[in-house]
């Protein structure tokens, strides 16, 4: 297990300030090139660098929030206030929040809700506020992750956090869909990164739309944590689509930067991002990743109208060809029901001879314990 010595939650509030403009120098500094084309920061290949050259951090020190709120229980609410920033896709105000733990290791949490597609809209159109349920649930004991430092970045913006374009999604002539996703993700994660600037380890996590979007947080994180430990669980994000369908949507939203230019399989030819997670894996070696879906997924097979025994196959099959892909750093767990999400609503669902609570529990434990696993 990590070990780390305490920070008060008053110091970490004091520190705040100074640390959000550090972010912000190191984050300008960082991409500097010298004439020969080496990184001046750092002359070896640094994980995602390839996405950097593309711009995929180009948001990152760029926004701050404009107001604060503290609340009940270590908590701290960050608005972003005005129509040229992170917003939602509809106009609302984006708000994202901290909340102090005891402990240096630190959970970074991406709240999910439906995406914004060119002919159907089902994406939240607020953020929905830090509710202390399953994983975000402090008062747990039984809770690995009771104890962490929490970043909480809701969603709001229609494109699983990674759009970047305004849209007339009406047809009025007037711009009326406001994609901010990574201009969201990136100040959000600006204002964990000063908060918290020094974990031990990073437990990037999301749910659904989040759940996919923690894979596009994936290089910001790093960018921010160079040499932190990252463990990341994706659940219920699997990004299986029918053939085309991530192309269109990526189009759409603008948000082709997440993907190297270099990796034309990243999107395979059935639709699937299979290729795009070995991709993270072999370039970042601090990073593990623990996956967990159901085989027949009601929402997400409802929403690509993929055939159920379709998506179970490739389901099972993607798991298995990145598990043998990485076997020290993958691992899966798999319900045969039709649920959707688990670490939020339901996070002691049984799964085999496990709970979904116990399997992040021997992830996070480094435990042997920590094996792929299905009904």
């Amino acid at each position: 297990m990590y070990r780390r010595k305490n920070v008060s939650s008053q110091r970490k509030r004091q520190l705040a300030p100074a640390l959000a403009l550090l972010v912000i120098l190191v984050v300008s500094s960082s991409s500097v090139r010298c004439d020969d084309g080496s990184d001046s920061a750092n002359p070896s290949d640094r994980p995602f660098q390839e996405l950097y050259d593309q711009g995929v951090d180009r948001y990152l020190g760029v926004f701050v929030p404009t107001a604060t709120e503290r609340l009940a229980g270590n908590v701290v609410k960050y608005q972003f206030v005005g129509a040229d920033g992170p917003v939602c896709f509809t106009g609302n105000e984006f708000s994202m929040y901290t909340r102090d733990g005891e402990s240096e290791e630190l959970m970074i949490f991406l709240q999910g809700g439906g995406a914004c597609g060119l002919t159907s809209c089902e994406a939240v159109d607020f953020p929905l506020p830090l509710v202390s349920l399953g994983i975000l649930d402090s008062r747990n004991a039984a809770n690995p992750a009771a104890s962490f430092d929490l970043g909480y970045i809701p969603y709001c913006d229609g494109t699983l956090f990674s759009g970047d374009r305004d849209v007339d999604g009406n047809g009025d002539g007037s711009n009326d869909r406001f994609f901010r996703g990574i201009q969201n993700l990136s100040a959000a994660l600006d204002v964990i990164a000063s908060t918290y600037p020094s974990p031990n380890r990073i437990l990037l996590v999301g749910n659904s739309a989040g759940g996919l979007g923690v894979h596009y947080a994936l290089p910001l994180v790093r960018k921010l944590y160079p040499e932190v430990p990252i463990d990341l669980v994706n659940d219920s994000g699997i990004g299986i689509q029918q053939p085309g369908a991530q192309e269109g949507l990526i189009d759409y939203w603008n948000s082709g930067g997440f993907f190297p230019a270099s990796c034309s399989s990243c999107i395979g030819d059935d639709g699937n991002l299979t290729n795009y997670y070995k991709y993270q894996l072999a370039e970042d070696e601090n990073v593990r990743m623990g996956f967990i879906s159901s085989t027949r997924d009601d929402v997400v097979i409802g929403r690509t109208l993929i055939d159920g025994a379709e998506f179970e196959a490739q389901l099972i099959a993607a798991m298995a060809e990145l598990e043998q892909a990485f076997p020290d750093r993958f691992r899966s767990l798999i319900s045969d029901t039709d649920e959707h999400t688990f670490i939020i609503k339901q996070f002691g669902f049984a799964v085999g001879d496990t709970t979904v609570l116990q399997w992040v529990t021997d992830m996070l434990s480094d435990s042997d314990g920590w094996v792929s696993t299905s009904d």
